[in-house]
């Protein structure tokens, strides 16, 4: 891997600590792992650093993944404590996270770079249009389904933070506002559903990078950086509490309407690097 002069490596650093920042904000203020955020950065990051592109995007999602397992943590304790968590559906949903963790996991051992890009756009573009052209009257329903097939949201939401690493706290979000849960409500309870999904999705990603370490920069376990971790997640940590409180007190359009604005420039970014 080729060396990085230190005048090109203080700002990658800088923009590194930066990222963490939004990232931690946005953790707590949307109940996301900040992903969006952190993908991206980390993603520009690595291509500076020359990583191949056959495991560009994989080194970004697990990397993001491991950042923001104690970001998550420390936005879901600040949840509990406002007492807006559904515990119950955190419990029904963990194990179906899990599995679709670990699918996820095995596609990246031998998926190319583009599929998860795609995964990215596809799924944060369909979620953007959903807050910001989305009515209140849009229901599937005014509860969770209590079946036993209720358990695969828990799965097909693993399967889709797995293959994007933004956590999966955006698709709880919308499941939980779809079925009639106030929006607050929604983000704390999928900062507790994020979780799992984080620290689940950190191990999977190491060991499916493990057969391709050759390829990966220094300091790498599998599909983890541990210099990106060590730089962004204690800066991610710290500032979570602070978005979680601007959560509670922003109107609930507010909420929807920003959170949708950084998910389409977030597609757009990775629509870009695709084409171009």
């Amino acid at each position: 891997m080729p060396g990085v002069p230190l005048d090109q490596l203080l700002p990658l650093a800088a923009g590194i600590l930066a990222g963490g920042v939004a990232a931690g904000l946005l953790a707590g203020l949307f109940g996301v792992g900040g992903g969006m955020v952190v993908v991206p950065v980390l993603y520009e990051v690595f291509r500076l650093f020359g990583v191949p592109d056959t495991v560009h995007m994989q080194l970004s999602i697990g990397t993001s993944l491991a950042i923001m397992a104690p970001t998550n943590i420390r936005s879901f304790l600040a949840h509990r404590a406002s007492g807006a968590v559904l515990m119950d559906v955190v419990r029904r949903w963990t194990p179906g996270v899990i599995v679709g963790i670990a699918i996820g996991s095995a596609i990246a051992t031998v998926a190319p770079s583009p599929v998860f890009k795609i995964a990215f756009i596809v799924i944060a573009t369909l979620l953007a249009c959903k807050l910001l052209f989305g009515r209140q009257s849009w229901r599937l329903g005014d509860d969770l389904p209590k079946h036993p097939l209720a358990r695969l949201f828990g799965l097909a939401v693993g399967l889709m933070a797995s293959l994007t690493g933004v956590s999966g706290g955006s698709l709880c979000t919308i499941v939980l506002t779809l079925y009639g849960k106030p929006i607050h409500q929604a983000v704390a309870t999928s900062s507790g559903i994020v979780v799992p999904i984080a620290l689940a999705g950190t191990l999977g990603y190491v060991v499916a990078g493990l057969s391709h370490q050759a390829q990966l920069p220094p300091l790498s376990i599998g599909f983890v950086s541990l210099i990106g971790f060590a730089l962004m997640a204690p800066v991610s940590s710290l500032t979570a509490p602070f978005g979680a409180r601007m959560a509670h007190a922003l109107p609930r359009r507010v909420l929807e309407v920003a959170f949708g604005c950084f998910m389409l420039a977030a597609a757009l970014r990775f629509l870009v690097s695709l084409v171009w």
